[in-house]
């Protein structure tokens, strides 16, 4: 059977059109695919990119002296909860099974749960000998209900920025080829569906003692894919939970899904004082990203919140003579890595995204890494992927020890060594993604200690510039989901704080302003 015989190449010319744009925008990013849909992602680009993808897995395969036949693969693809996913979920789907290879859908479910399903156990009448492969989760993550993303992985690990142009230029080919009609596919691969909710949870809670008992939590789902399971998971701990938007709703009713943006916080800051919650849980679109609420419903920055984990890992492994590795990014407090290296740990600082930190922490055999916008990885007890509901697991473990211990106990008081800093709140800066490289390397020609009013110390160039005095830094990197530029400041006074503040975002303006009047 011919290729052309199985797929639509009748294509719409608006369509074919829209899909090789697509194929050669900035859709295509470093840790995933992802866009507006239909103007930057549709079901076109979804399809060619499922069949460039398992083209890529065949070339792995092959590489490495393993050659395998696409009937010999199988994927499971899985899905957020925005209204357009589905209809994305089906094009991957088709792409994967066009091409020869087979699919466990496994439908709605946390990212993380997709991430799960190539370490899961999965009946024998649904893999057909098979074995899952990889992943491909049809999710924007934390961005706006108008975009959707695919994210890949293969061989229990994501796929890396190079990984993604690979797959890029192989949907590309495959495109080409099959505008010629010469793809001589002649097997459809199968669809089996599976619910792998009750497996995934049984999983987690195998870890964990029925420890919360007395501990009060607010969970805010975001009308999002954690609904579906993370709140009863926290019971099953036995935790009194105060559900909030556990119904998943595209739409977001009720708030953006992106727990380290504060001002999505405010209903469950407002339902932990009113319910006298020992601390709050906010979790994003697809649950690979965790958000924290103290008791006072003060938002825990993703960096404190990795400092607990840390201290509590650190901890647990001196009685064993042992010194934890913890990776983190560049957007971090300083006091993060200096805290986690003065209780007997070692601090590792990288470049900010998924990717980059799982393939740090494979390099350095870390047991824990995190960023600031709640993506939490645990090897300790657990994969090394990011799941925001098992950190909230393990956050659920430390803080009813510490109540055993001592009643009276709050989040809070882990963090006391953040009282001697003043740490600003992320700046957002709107820039083209097409000239943000422009403004950053004009920005490294401008920097200088006048333009601080302060001595520098050193400018790290690892993600951006991370600009360090004497008394703080400042941070600027490009966004790798947003056309936005992400900026932090820090330093031992407010005052100082905003002067190092002001000095960047008065710059990088007038640069993006130079820029943007030199392109017209």
């Amino acid at each position: 059977m011919r290729f052309n015989d199985i797929i639509v190449l009748k294509l719409q010319p608006i369509w074919r059109k829209n899909m090789e744009n697509c194929l050669n925008t900035s859709a295509f990013g470093k840790n995933d695919i992802r866009g507006i849909f239909p103007k930057e992602v549709n079901s076109e680009v979804f399809l060619y990119a499922a069949m460039g993808y398992v083209k890529w897995v065949l070339n792995r395969f092959k590489e490495n002296g393993m050659p395998k036949r696409p009937e010999e693969l199988c994927f499971c693809v899985c899905m957020d909860a925005r209204l357009h996913s589905r209809e994305l979920k089906d094009a991957v789907i088709k792409g994967i099974t066009l091409y020869g290879a087979n699919v466990v859908d496994i439908g709605l479910a946390p990212t993380p749960m997709g991430y799960f399903s190539e370490f899961a156990k999965m009946p024998n009448d649904i893999l057909k000998g098979c074995k899952i492969n990889g992943a491909l989760i049809i999710t924007a993550s934390h961005n706006p209900s108008e975009y959707n993303g695919l994210k890949m992985t293969f061989n229990k690990g994501s796929l890396s920025e190079a990984d993604i142009k690979e797959v890029k230029a192989a949907a590309q080919s495959v495109y080409e080829l099959a505008k010629e009609g010469r793809l001589p596919i002649t097997q459809k691969g199968f669809i089996e569906e599976f619910n792998l909710v009750e497996t995934y949870a049984e999983k987690l809670l195998d870890g964990f003692s029925r420890c919360a008992d007395g501990l009060k939590i607010v969970v805010d789902s975001a009308n999002a894919t954690a609904g579906i399971v993370a709140p009863n998971i926290y019971r099953e701990m036995g935790a009194e939970i105060v559900e909030l938007y556990s119904n998943p709703d595209g739409n977001f009713p009720n708030h953006h899904p992106n727990p380290s943006d504060e001002s999505t916080l405010d209903d469950i800051k407002k339902a932990v004082v009113e319910n006298g919650a020992d601390f709050g849980i906010a979790f994003d679109g697809d649950s690979d990203r965790i958000g924290l609420v103290d008791s006072d419903g003060k938002m825990v920055t993703g960096d404190k919140l990795l400092l607990i984990y840390a201290l509590d890992l650190i901890n647990a492994l001196k009685i064993r003579g042992e010194k934890p590795t913890v990776v983190s990014e560049v957007k971090c407090s300083q006091v993060l890595y200096d805290t986690i290296n003065k209780e007997g740990g070692n601090a590792v600082m990288y470049k900010t995204g998924h990717g980059y930190i799982k393939s740090k922490m494979k390099e350095t055999g870390a047991l824990l890494a995190g960023e600031m916008s709640g993506h939490i990885f645990f090897k300790d007890r657990y994969y090394g992927f990011d799941d925001a509901i098992y950190a909230g697991m393990r956050l659920v473990e430390i803080v009813s020890k510490n109540k055993k211990e001592n009643p009276n106990f709050k989040v809070q008081d882990l963090l006391e060594p953040f009282n001697k800093v003043f740490i600003s709140n992320e700046v957002r800066f709107k820039c083209p993604n097409e000239f943000k490289q422009e403004v950053l390397d004009k920005l490294n020609s401008k920097v200088c200690d006048e333009l601080f009013n302060s001595k520098i110390k050193d400018i790290v160039t690892l993600d951006g510039l991370r600009i360090i005095f004497e008394d703080g830094f400042a941070l600027i990197r490009k966004s790798n989901t947003e056309p936005v530029f992400t900026m932090r400041f820090e330093a031992n006074t407010k005052d100082k704080c905003e002067c190092y503040q002001n000095a960047l975002v008065n710059t990088v303006d007038e640069l993006v302003k130079e820029i943007s009047a030199q392109s017209v």
